[in-house]
């Protein structure tokens, strides 16, 4: 039975495979690595005459998120910081990240002047009317 079980000689003693730790740290080095893309999760209704944009911010204050409108693109960009982490302390495992997250969305169809936002319970709400088509004005010409 213990030539089934990896023997590791240089710590000298008898270590066993885990699958799912071996898959947990593959997701942590994948996902949760600092250099990775971090994001936030966000849902976009059509309600007719504008969109309705709700992004979820947890644990998030309000001064620490930032939306931008450049060449028709909207990026919302919110810190997290880790205030309880002035020192250095010993994880056995850390799930939350701390840093910066950033997405951008394609508003050329909105109208930028009249977007409405809200932040309430970790929840950023944004109201973006549709821009409203005026039809070009015709003109009747007379023949000469």
């Amino acid at each position: 039975m213990f030539e089934l079980i990896p023997f590791n000689h240089n710590i000298r003693r008898v270590t066993s495979f885990d699958p799912f730790r071996a898959m947990e740290e593959m997701e942590h080095q994948l996902f949760n690595n600092a250099n990775a893309v971090s994001t936030f999760r966000t849902d976009v209704e059509d309600k007719g005459d504008a969109f309705i944009l709700e992004a979820e911010l947890p644990g998030i204050k309000k001064e620490d998120i930032e939306l931008n409108i450049e060449n028709d693109c909207l990026t919302i960009s919110a810190l997290r910081k880790d205030e309880k982490n002035e020192q250095k302390r010993n994880y056995i495992k850390q799930e939350r990240f701390c840093g910066s997250f950033s997405r951008s969305f394609d508003v050329s169809g909105i109208d930028i002047d009249r977007i409405e936002a809200s932040y309430n319970d970790g929840i950023l709400t944004l109201v973006m009317p549709k821009k409203v088509e005026v039809a070009p004005p015709t003109r009747r010409l007379e023949i000469k």
